[in-house]
C-alpha cells in the first residue's frame, strides 16, 4: 500500500506516518514546513519506505503527481492553531479551501481513497452535553477571523461530501477534538504543550479567561489507529466521525493537574482573552464529543487519561531537551528549561492511563 499524507511532518501526521510504516505501508509525506518540522520525522529518516516532498497543497500540479502514485490519501494539511488563523486569515482560508479541493479533485480523477481530517471547531459555540455528528453548528460573525477556520473546515467537509454524492469518491471525514501528545508545540496556541512547557520551566501557567471553559483531550496514540480504521472501513465513505477524549476537564483544572504531575513551582496566572488574542476574540465554554458513531464503526474507545497525557508530553519534552543538549539537533518547545528541570522526576511517572 502506498499512502500519501499531506501535512505529514506535523504533529499528528508524523505519528500517522510512523504507524502506517509499522503496518507495512510505503508513505510519502507532503508538507510545506510552515508549522510541520522535519525533526518530527527523524525516527523514520533512514527508513526507505518514507519519502518526503516539500511543497504546498495549493500547488495543483504537485498534488496531482503525488496523488497519481498513491493508493490512498490522508489529508491533514491545513493552516492550524489560533495564532496562525488570527495572524493570517486570508492565507489560512486559501490553504484550507483551495488545498482541500486540489486533493479531492486529484483523488477523484485517479479514483484514490481519501480521509479528510476535520475538527471539532466546526461545531462553533454549540455547548450541548454531547456533540454528535449531526449537531448544529453555531458560529460567530464571519467578519471575526476567529471563525474563519471553522467556516473553512465546514466547507471542506461539504466539498468532500459533494464529491462522494456526485462522483462516488471514497472519502471519509474525521472530526478531531483537541488531540494531544509528544511533538505538539504550544507555539500556535495549543494549550497542553504550552502549559507543560511553562510548568517545566517553573514559569506562571497562563490560563486565558476564568479557566472554567472545558475540553476533552484525546491522546494521539489513541487517535491515529482510529484514523486508519475509519479510512479502511467500507461503510465510512460519505460520513463524518467524531474522535475525541472521554474526560471533560476545565482549563484551570488542567493547569492544576500539570503542576501536580510535573512537581512544578509554578503558579496559575489568568490572562484576559483580549490580551492573549486581541480584541473581539470569542471562545467556547464547553466542547464534549459523542464518540458513538466511531465506536460502533471501528470500536473506537479513548483509553488514555488526561493525567497520563500530561506525563507523556512532559517526558517527551524532557527527552527532547536532553537530546538537544547532546547535540542531536532537535528544537523542542521546552528548549529553555533549566538543567535542574531536565533531571526532574515526574511526580506520577508511569501511572496507568
Amino acid at each position: 500500500m502506498h499512502t500519501l499524507i499531506t501535512g505529514g511532518a506535523g504533529f499528528i501526521g508524523s505519528h500517522l506516518a510512523e504507524y502506517l510504516i509499522s503496518q507495512g505501508d510505503d508513505v510519502t509525506v507532503l508538507d510545506n514546513l510552515s508549522t510541520g518540522r522535519l525533526a518530527n520525522l527523524r525516527q523514520l529518516s533512514r527508513d526507505p519506505r518514507l519519502g518526503f516532498v516539500e511543497g504546498d497543497v495549493r500547488d495543483t500540479e504537485l498534488v496531482e503527481s503525488l496523488v497519481a502514485q498513491a493508493d490512498r490519501v490522508f489529508h491533514l494539511a491545513a493552516a492550524v492553531g489560533v495564532h496562525v488563523i488570527l495572524d493570517d486569515p486570508l492565507g489560512s482560508l486559501r490553504t484550507n479551501l483551495h488545498g482541500t479541493e486540489n486533493v479531492l479533485a486529484s483523488a477523484n480523477r485517479h479514483e484514490t481513497r481519501v480521509l479528510l481530517a476535520s475538527t471539532s471547531e466546526i461545531y462553533g459555540k454549540n455547548t450541548a452535553d454531547r456533540l454528535h455528528e449531526n449537531s448544529d453548528r453555531i458560529l460567530g460573525s464571519p467578519l471575526l477571523s476567529r471563525w474563519t477556520y471553522a467556516a473553512a473546515k465546514g466547507i471542506d467537509e461539504a466539498f468532500a461530501h459533494a464529491y462522494w454524492r456526485k462522483h462516488d469518491l471514497q472519502v471519509s471525514i474525521v472530526r478531531l477534538f483537541n488531540t494531544v501528545g509528544p511533538r505538539q508545540t504550544g507555539r500556535y496556541g495549543m494549550v497542553v504543550p504550552r502549559l507543560v512547557r511553562q510548568a517545566l520551566n517553573d514559569e506562571p501557567l497562563t490560563v486565558y479567561g476564568d479557566g472554567e471553559q472545558t475540553r476533552c483531550f484525546s491522546y494521539v496514540g489513541d487517535v491515529v489507529p482510529a484514523l486508519v480504521a475509519v479510512e479502511e472501513h467500507p461503510d465510512s465513505a460519505g460520513r463524518a466521525f467524531n474522535l475525541g477524549g472521554a474526560q471533560e476537564i476545565s482549563i484551570k483544572a488542567l493547569a492544576e493537574q500539570i503542576i501536580d504531575v510535573t512537581g512544578s513551582r509554578s503558579i496559575i496566572e489568568h490572562i484576559p482573552y483580549d490580551q492573549a488574542y486581541g480584541e473581539g476574540y470569542e471562545d467556547m465554554r464547553r466542547r464534549v464529543p459523542d464518540n458513538t458513531a466511531a465506536n460502533e464503526l471501528v470500536g473506537f474507545v479513548p483509553k488514555t487519561s488526561v493525567r497520563r497525557i500530561i506525563e507523556l508530553v512532559a517526558q517527551a519534552m524532557l527527552r527532547d531537551q536532553t537530546d538537544r543538549a547532546g547535540g542531536l539537533g532537535s528544537t523542542p518547545e521546552g528548549a529553555g528549561a533549566t538543567a535542574e528541570v531536565t533531571h526532574r522526576t515526574l511526580a506520577a511517572e508511569g501511572s496507568a492511563s
